[in-house]
């Protein structure tokens, strides 16, 4: 199976294209053999640029292909592209440099290019949404034109900021560490404390945090901490776009699509088909498949901002011939009329940058999302589906957990994203090392239901090797998205990992520990703390209040919880705060958290507390071995 994103990280200039390119490539090899034509190879070249001549073309595909060969790798199919962007004889990718960065990885053989559009743009969405902020007082505006953006993300209060614009109340600023009356900075260690929520929290808020830790903020690991704030803004921007807020996408359900299958798309996939939608009937008779190449000549945002304003803004620049000016002319007179003039540049639209593109795309959804309101029968219509059901909540968080794990592709939909076996399978090599032989595995992407149900078979046969109760489950049950089956091994296999690591760190080596173990441990810890709250069960009621975590927490570390800042009461909004401090602290030290506070108050359900409990006894017995 064709790891596509480690073999792209040899690529850093593609880094920008990369989804697009991901998707050319699986289109054009059918057979999912892990190459294309040579001919679809040239196709993709010649549809990136004008100024890829043939001969170009030729050229850089005889160099990265073996001879008389018919077939291009991934790999080799990533070389060319990369050879043809820094090709001398291509003019327009030599302009651009001057929007571009090059700097140095930790590794000083590996350089990484800083997107100078991208930067600029974050930077301003930044000041626009933190402006006020007393922790921040002094601090902004952040220039555009340097590189102070990332110096100050150093000590993590910046960025943890950022989570909350992007996820309100995701972090309880009552735990960071800010700088004393009359100092501008902090300590190392309570930066360190600062980024651990910072990567935590963004884990939680579905960020994909896989290879940075804290250190590399605080080391100011450029390329990392860019890449970490576009996914922080990206979530807030695509925040509301689905049916939650906005029942009104109902009507982008195309024939014979059931509303099922139209909430399991990404939400970038919901705003292409917003925008399709929306020119339907317009003199564009083109239609969007991607973020890149589909948007360089701004023909379909042209249409798509006529239709959303109401005819406020006019298709004046399709008059200009030359990309460049159309951009200029697109974005200063025609989106700055309706306020949607953020988040791109000319010089980024005929780039055809994805990243900055998906961001000014969300913008103008959540300005001008130009969909009638629904009559009170089709919102009747809709409740029923909409309602969260009781399996909702965990399956975010098992999504949250996959993902954290590196797993490819990212996990959106716990249920869909499964069908084919390949990411259960993953998640299982990552919590047992070894245990899956892929050489019996139908590789992505699999389109096969036979060979889906053989890759679900594998998984289960997996279960069965880690004692799993698998009483009534058929591979087919997971290929068919079957929510209760599915989610009850997914959390088999949660739990297995939040076992082995304890396993791992066990004084006494390789025992096994049980539920019953893991609460022993956090009453003891409690008690060690001096305090007296005592859970009877995961499920104990007494846990909504959240006391008995705070109370644990300061057990793990004595002074850690401002008990003055604990309520003791039973009001559903103090419960909440003191559920948000918990999670908070709890990142702060360390621990990888993913449920959330009303997870805690509303139940308690106990599968995610065991998961909180676990994490948390992980971080106590890393702080006894001296790790922590």
């Amino acid at each position: 199976m064709v790891d596509y994103r480690s073999v792209a990280q040899n690529y850093p200039a593609l880094s920008n294209e990369l989804d697009y390119l991901i998707q050319q490539f699986t289109h054009h090899d059918g057979g999912n053999n892990g190459h294309i034509p040579i001919s679809a190879l040239e196709s993709i070249c010649s549809q990136l640029s004008a100024s890829y001549t043939p001969e170009l073309i030729a050229s850089s595909i005889a160099t990265n292909t073996p001879p008389n060969s018919t077939k291009a790798t991934f790999d080799q199919y990533l070389a060319t592209l990369a050879a043809l962007k820094g090709s001398r004889g291509n003019a327009a990718y030599h302009q651009s440099l001057s929007k571009r960065i090059i700097i140095k990885g930790a590794d000083t053989s590996i350089t990484h290019t800083i997107n100078q559009d991208e930067k600029e743009q974050f930077v301003e969405h930044i000041n626009a949404h933190l402006s006020g902020d007393k922790d921040l007082a002094g601090r902004l505006p952040i220039s555009r034109d340097d590189m102070s953006l990332f110096e100050e993300c150093r000590d993590g209060i910046l960025l943890t900021k950022l989570i909350n614009t992007a996820v309100p109340d995701t972090i309880d600023e009552r735990v960071l560490n800010l700088p004393k009356k009359g100092a501008t900075t902090i300590n190392a260690f309570h930066i360190t404390e600062n980024n651990n929520v910072v990567i935590n929290s963004a884990k939680a808020i579905g960020c994909h945090v896989v290879n940075i830790g804290a250190s590399d903020i605080s080391e100011n690991r450029q390329y990392l901490i860019l890449g970490l704030v576009w996914q922080i803004i990206k979530v807030g921007l695509l925040a509301k776009i689905n049916l939650q807020y906005h029942p009104e996408l109902f009507r982008l359900l195309v024939e014979g699509e059931t509303l099922e299958d139209f909430m399991k798309l990404p939400a970038d996939q919901i705003l292409m088909r917003w925008v399709n939608y929306q020119i339907q009937g317009t003199p564009c008779s083109r239609v969007m498949n991607n973020f890149s190449v589909d948007l360089k000549d701004c023909e379909i945002y042209t249409h798509l901002l006529h239709v959303i304003s109401q005819g406020e803004c006019t298709t004046a620049p399709l008059e200009q011939s030359d990309l460049k000016e159309r951009a200029k002319v697109f974005l200063t007179q025609e989106a700055s009329k309706i306020g949607c003039d953020r988040y791109i540049t000319p010089k980024a639209l005929t780039d055809g940058n994805p990243r900055l593109n998906l961001l000014f795309t969300a913008n103008l959804f959540n300005t001008c999302p130009n969909l009638a309101p629904l009559s009170q029968a089709e919102k009747a219509a809709l409740d029923e589906q909409l309602f969260s059901s009781e399996g909702d909540r965990e399956a975010r968080v098992f999504a949250l957990w996959m993902n954290s794990l590196g797993c490819d592709p990212f996990v959106q939909n716990l249920y869909a994203d499964l069908r084919d076996g390949t990411v259960l399978l993953q998640t299982a090599d990552k919590v047992s090392p070894g245990i899956v032989n892929w050489k019996t595995v139908n590789k992505a992407p699999v389109k096969s239901k036979f060979k889906k149900v053989e890759n679900c078979n594998v998984v289960l046969e997996i279960g069965k090797k880690l004692n799993f109760r698998l009483i009534g489950i058929q591979g087919s049950d997971i290929v068919d998205g079957n929510k209760t089956l599915t989610l009850g091994f997914v959390w088999q296999l949660m739990r297995e990992h939040i076992v082995q690591t304890l396993r791992k760190l066990s004084a006494s080596g390789g025992k096994d520990i049980t539920d019953q173990d893991m609460l022993k441990w956090a009453n003891d810890t409690v008690k060690r703390g001096g305090k007296r709250s005592q859970a009877s069960s995961m499920k104990d009621p007494s846990l909504k209040t959240a006391v008995f975590f705070l109370e644990l927490l300061n057990g793990i570390r004595p002074g850690v919880v401002n008990f003055d800042m604990v309520s003791h009461s039973h009001d559903e909004e103090d419960r909440k705060m003191n559920a948000k401090y918990a999670i908070s602290i709890a990142r702060k030290m360390g621990a990888t958290i993913f449920l959330l506070p009303e997870d805690i108050t509303d139940g308690p359900k106990p599968k995610l507390i065991l998961t909180f409990v676990g994490s948390l006894m992980a971080i106590d017995r890393e702080i006894k071995a001296g790790k922590s």
